[in-house]
């Protein structure tokens, strides 16, 4: 699942007629560098939640099949958070683990090693597993702590979480449908239950979350110093 719903506040004026996820870093949208890196590890059915502006994110990607996977769109009337937004996309989920990710996230991260995490999810626990990176500067203080392989909310030096996951739909199971929640609510419920499992990822990763960081990544995209974003 691709996270695309968001209104992309600190992204604006650029976000008032264009969503955030359409925005380019070269020449290429910031979601189809995602789906190109998704179908590279193999993951051919994606669904993408929309709200702001979705219907230019799909009229933009359609079916998926230009970009070698199969698209389904969740379209909620006003954006329902994360785990709001997986909550309500559950029916075309299905019950095994998926990932998400949002449509922001700028990575060379190779998410073949987080379809194996995702294999190891049950409802049992692990329910969750979270890709962690060091702290950007506009974040120093982090989100989480890891510990022998398990993310801990109060505990330990803490770590950015990327905004890459893997998770069970179990995680979801309490959010009734269509209604907004939280996605660090619930993790860290499940933290404290110990189960939520997570790596450090020492890569190249980005939060594209501002105007100005688009440019810088646009700029270099251009020069050729991004290797196709992904």
């Amino acid at each position: 699942m691709i996270l695309a719903a968001g209104r992309g506040e600190r992204m604006r004026p650029l976000t008032d007629h264009t969503p955030k996820a359409l925005l380019q870093i070269g020449d290429r949208p910031l979601i189809a560098l995602i789906i190109r890196a998704l179908a590279h590890a193999g993951i051919r059915d994606v669904v993408i939640n929309l709200a702001h502006l979705g219907e230019r994110i799909e009229a933009t990607l359609g079916d998926g099949v230009a970009l070698g996977v199969r698209i389904s769109y969740s379209r909620e009337t006003v954006a329902l958070e994360t785990a709001g937004g997986i909550a309500f996309a559950l029916p075309l989920l299905g019950q095994e683990p998926f990932i998400a990710v949002n449509a922001d996230v700028y990575s060379d991260y190779d998410f073949s090693a987080l379809v194996a995490a995702a294999c190891r999810l049950t409802p049992a626990g692990p329910l969750a597993h979270l890709v962690l990176v060091e702290n950007p500067p506009q974040h120093p203080r982090g989100d989480f702590g890891l510990a022998d392989g398990m993310i801990l909310a109060d505990a330990g030096t803490r770590h950015t979480f990327s905004g890459i996951g893997a998770y069970h739909p179990a995680l979801f199971a309490d959010i009734p449908r269509g209604s907004r929640a939280r996605l660090a609510d619930i993790l860290i419920a499940a933290m404290r239950r110990r189960q939520v499992t997570g790596e450090l990822y020492a890569g190249r990763w980005h939060d594209v979350g501002t105007p100005e960081r688009l440019a810088a990544l646009d700029s270099e995209a251009r020069a050729g110093g991004c290797s196709d974003g992904q």
